[in-house]
């Protein structure tokens, strides 16, 4: 029996691991599935950096044609990431009738309804376990071992960028722009950190995991995405003071008419399982029906991480190519023609709690001009603090509300913000208290 071959496009620090699985553990890979899974082909347009692996003479090429073309090659691995050329790229593969494994969260989130049409038409596979939460094996879990319940909600932390840098934050009393700077030094972060440190990175996983659990379509613009960027140190001050921890959640709900699919900083009590994810770690929090709720936890990133979760897939379609099989498990979770059309919710219509720090003149009757403004918006008061003065002039009020409105609450604070007496943009920081 011949070898189930594997073509590798793109060999950068993810390919460089998944190299080094082939190399290392190929005699496991073999017992596991009977039958040898080669490596036969890798793709870069850097044919001479070292990786630190050593590749066999002819391995290594930058003709992308080699795999997409090669009759003999079974299975095609995109670790490209971006929109283009990766996509075209893949198309091309599955026009070929070659199985696709990717970790590209971005193309899955945009474009995964593109390529799983393509690859239905063509009866072929496409994988993603290493798109969301790297080495975590939350896809597989959702399609396959718990694919008998009806989720609720499931949320996650998942950018380990932005969990370093909230919980440096909160362990030592530091502001955001220090933080940053060490993550990138310690290579957490990206030069140009964007996209993790805005919620986006974070957005295209949640977006993944809510139409698995869902059985739905989720349009990507329409996630609401909220960055860290505008978290300071005053406000963990603040949630510690109050028993939270503020992390960047991101949020997918059901209640079986429509989602909820949104990214933000988020106070949550310290007592939740998620409040102690810490560091560069990642954890995927659902409710089902039968099971209740799970967490899965563990490395959202890296070389070996990332590179497990690629093999895997690879693994899972070797098997049903040794079975037969051209199809495994729904690409989605769900059979296509069974999926619902749910709305997602606007997020003015979101019924949340909210912490509010509101910036003022220390005069006598400010803090009942801004509860009589919060009063007629529906907007009641749970707690408050109101420290000592922080500059001259200049005082500041926190808040946690009762649950309200978010088109109530952004109305109010369009009001308040115009008050004289008040000298900054009121703060905002959405609190989840009920995870189901």
């Amino acid at each position: 029996m011949g070898s189930i071959k594997v073509g590798l496009l793109g060999f950068g620090t993810i390919g460089t691991g998944v190299v080094r699985v082939f190399q290392q553990n190929a005699e496991l890979l073999e017992k596991r599935l009977g039958q040898p899974v080669e490596l036969v082909r890798i793709v870069d347009l850097d044919l001479t950096s070292d990786r630190g692996v050593q590749v066999a003479e002819g391995l290594l090429t930058s003709d992308v044609e080699a795999v997409l073309q090669d009759p003999e090659i079974d299975i095609v691995i995109e670790l490209i990431g971006g929109y283009e050329p990766a996509k075209s790229f893949i198309l091309k593969a599955i026009n070929n009738g070659k199985h696709i494994v990717t970790a590209n969260k971005a193309l899955m989130a945009v474009h995964g309804q593109e390529i799983l049409a393509a690859a239905s038409e063509k009866e072929v596979q496409v994988m993603f376990e290493a798109a969301v939460g790297g080495g975590i094996p939350i896809i597989s879990a959702i399609k396959e071992n718990l694919c008998a319940n009806r989720f609720s909600n499931v949320l996650g932390i998942l950018n380990g960028t932005c969990n370093f840098i909230l919980t440096k934050m909160t362990q030592e009393g530091l502001d955001f722009a220090p933080v940053l700077q060490e993550a990138q030094q310690l290579g957490y972060a990206e030069a140009d950190p964007t996209f993790d440190i805005e919620g986006v990175d974070t957005a295209h996983k949640i977006a993944l995991l809510a139409a698995l659990c869902f059985g739905t379509r989720v349009d990507f613009s329409q996630v609401y995405t909220e960055g860290i960027t505008n978290v300071d140190g005053i406000d963990i001050q603040f949630a510690t003071q109050m028993g939270y921890k503020i992390k960047l959640l991101a949020i997918g709900k059901n209640d079986d008419e429509q989602i909820e699919v949104r990214v933000h900083p988020t106070m949550i009590p310290n007592s939740y399982q998620l409040a102690e994810v810490d560091g560069v770690f990642n954890a995927v929090r659902l409710s089902g029906n039968f099971l209740g709720p799970a967490m899965f936890y563990g490395s959202g990133a890296g070389m070996d991480a990332t590179a497990s979760a690629v093999m895997g897939d690879v693994m899972a379609i070797a098997r049903d190519i040794r079975a037969g099989a051209r199809m495994g498990a729904p690409i989605m979770g769900y059979c296509a023609d069974r999926t619902a059309a749910l709305p997602i919710k606007a997020m003015s219509e979101l019924v949340s709690r909210y912490y509010l720090r509101f910036t003022t003149v220390d005069q006598p009757g400010v803090l009942a001009q801004i509860a009589g403004i919060l009063g007629k918006y529906d907007i009641s008061i749970q707690s408050m603090i109101q420290p000592e003065r922080h500059a001259a002039d200049a005082v500041p009020i926190v808040l946690m509300t009762h649950e309200a409105r978010e088109s109530n609450v952004t109305k109010a604070l369009a009001e308040i913000d115009r008050l004289e007496i008040v000298q900054l943009p009121t703060r905002l920081i959405r609190v989840e208290n009920d995870l189901g």
